[in-house]
């Protein structure tokens, strides 16, 4: 073993054994075993890189998506939506039978109500071909939803007729280049008044904002119809009262709070279409690579210095030395890996910010990852830690 020597000192002898307190040789000692072998640290940090990549890009992904599907509702300013009855997303727009609105308004307790209309419609690109959107129609003035981050062009020019917002993310979907061009939306032809950045579609559908008025006509809808409609309570009203007369007043539609509406919204794109299951299970999968892996290296680089472990039992080191020589040599592993990993996980993400993909690293995450990475290192020790303690000192002096 590369650092035998080290383990002698003043304070221990064969009669009294090498005490629990001798942390710092323990730490020397497996930093040399550690870097002794080159190749079997390549392989375990490697293994470890594998699993923080993985896993750092799969739950970023995933805190992404639902970032991505609650966009909108994050962005919008309310208390309570008239959503059509089975409604199941923002994205999973139909037409509401209309009045709504008025029948909002004279509501107790209610102070505003705006008006959503959202449909899928056909772009037509400049030089030919066509995609699906999601129109977004919104009242651009007084409502609360509306595009935002805008890179070029403003609201005052999405009053104009026939204009409209699209993000500089799917330029290349949409077929255009800039702000200004042309293209046709259901037949009618528009122009792109304003341009906005990171307003991403979990559904890879280009989000297109216009105006109310023109979205109705874009999408064929009555002059009185909606597809949601947002309320906002007065002051001092209470929600559910509320709730509740509205609900006698419209039976045929659904009234959701705000966060109902989210949470419905991130449960039906996560786990009922498979998507966030799919995310956590290549996370779950990351991981037991990396457990795999390290521990596979680190029984091996027991195995190899097994005679070495003996000759430290029968000099009078405890198991629990031993074991944290193993343990320390786990942990080397793992901080090196994670910083590693993280230089990495954040580059793909960095390298993704202007792409359709997602991906977002919180504290929260980082955090949780270290927490992960030293957890797997760790169990990953175990395997090698149950070869050591099978250990018979005597078996040194046959040899």
């Amino acid at each position: 073993m590369p650092a035998m020597a080290d383990t002698k000192s003043p304070s221990s002898s064969p009669a009294t054994g090498l005490k629990p307190k001798s942390v710092k040789m323990a730490g020397k000692l497996a930093y040399r075993n550690l870097f002794h072998d080159r190749l079997s640290l390549i392989v375990t940090l490697t293994g470890i890189i594998f699993s923080v990549v993985l896993v750092a890009v799969q739950c970023g992904l995933y805190i992404g998506s639902e970032r991505m599907i609650a966009a909108m509702l994050d962005a919008s300013e309310g208390d309570l939506w008239v959503v059509p009855l089975g409604t199941k997303s923002f994205d999973d727009p139909s037409l509401l039978i209309g009045h709504e609105k008025y029948s909002a308004l004279s509501t107790n307790g209610i102070a505003s109500a705006e008006e959503l209309v959202v449909g899928f419609s056909a772009w037509r690109k400049p030089k030919g071909g066509t995609t699906a959107v999601l129109l977004v129609g919104s009242d651009h003035r007084d409502g609360s939803l509306k595009p935002w981050n805008l890179v070029e062009g403003n609201m005052d020019e999405l009053a104009a007729p026939f204009t409209v917002a699209v993000d500089d993310t799917y330029f290349k979907d949409l077929g255009i280049e800039q702000n200004g061009d042309t293209a046709e939306i259901n037949g009618v032809r528009v122009r792109i008044a304003a341009v906005s950045h990171g307003i991403r579609s979990f559904t890879t559908l280009p989000y297109v904002f216009t105006s109310l008025k023109q979205a109705r006509m874009l999408l064929d809808a009555g002059p009185n119809q909606a597809t949601y409609t947002l309320v906002r309570l007065a002051p001092g009203a209470k929600l559910e009262d509320v709730r509740a007369s509205l609900q006698e007043r419209l039976p045929d539609r659904e009234i959701l709070t705000q966060p109902e509406f989210r949470n419905r919204s991130v449960q039906y794109w996560l786990f009922q279409t498979g998507a966030g299951s799919a995310l956590i299970a290549g996370a779950a999968l990351g991981m037991i690579v990396g457990v795999v892996i390290v521990a596979q290296t680190l029984y091996s680089s027991t195995k190899d210095h097994l005679n070495e472990f003996a000759t430290l039992r029968a000099l009078g080191a405890s198991a629990g030395y031993i074991h944290k020589v193993i343990l320390f040599q786990a942990m080397l592993s793992a901080l090196i890996g994670y910083g590693i990993g993280m230089v990495l996980s954040l580059l793909v993400i960095w390298a993704s910010k202007d792409s359709t993909l997602y991906i977002v690293m919180t504290p929260g995450l980082a955090l949780l990852l270290f927490a992960l990475t030293i957890g797997m290192c760790a169990i990953a020790a175990v395997s090698a830690i149950f070869k050591v303690t099978r250990i018979d000192p005597a078996g040194v002096f046959s040899r």
